[in-house]
């Protein structure tokens, strides 16, 4: 039973970090990705679809991105869901594709960002450490319960402490990728 609270607990963690990955990849940096808008949704006939279903994208450039719809009609709602975002996109509609042309990073933007992807670390480090405090209050249970012994209790909580500061390590090590990068001229 423990070695399954530990395996699944373990499981979940890897999830927070994964989730954290792609929170991070939707902080825009120098360069335009097509992740910058995996999480931007638009209003296409009265329901609310994100804009990689919608559409394909191109990097023609390194500030550039053109996004080509693949119903012509959703073209204006693609536009407004653009221009809309907090992302400093100032998309251009040719009536075939939207041209989108992100702005150079000043410095204070940066700033903003690092911010940002520091506030998604803190959350995913949370998410990890509410994990490990569900499989520490499991396995209690379980030496309380008699179904487990007090040492193997002991030997799963370290063990449980391991997964749990290797999968913060991960994310810290994430963060800081991500701080240069977007910190990088």
């Amino acid at each position: 039973m423990i070695q399954e609270t530990l395996q699944e607990s373990s499981e979940k963690m890897d999830k927070a970090v994964e989730v954290a990955k792609e929170d991070f990849s939707t902080v825009r940096t120098g360069r335009a990705n097509p992740s910058l808008f995996s999480k931007l949704t638009v209003d296409y006939y009265g329901t609310p679809t994100p804009l990689q279903q919608l559409a394909a994208f191109q990097v023609p450039e390194a500030r550039t991105l053109l996004i080509t719809p693949y119903d012509k009609s959703s073209l204006q709602d693609i536009e407004r869901a653009l221009r809309d975002s907090n992302l400093g996109a100032n998309p251009a509609n040719d009536g075939i594709v939207i041209r989108v042309v992100m702005p150079e990073l000043t410095e204070e933007r940066r700033r903003e960002y690092v911010k940002v992807v520091r506030a998604k670390a803190e959350d995913a480090k949370i998410s990890i450490r509410n994990i490990r405090r569900k499989a520490k209050d499991a396995i209690d249970k379980f030496v309380k319960d008699g179904e487990a012994g007090e040492d193997e209790g002991n030997r799963a909580e370290k063990e449980l402490d391991a997964v749990t500061k290797a999968h913060t390590d991960t994310v810290d090590e994430l963060l800081k990728r991500k701080e240069a990068e977007l910190l990088e001229v």
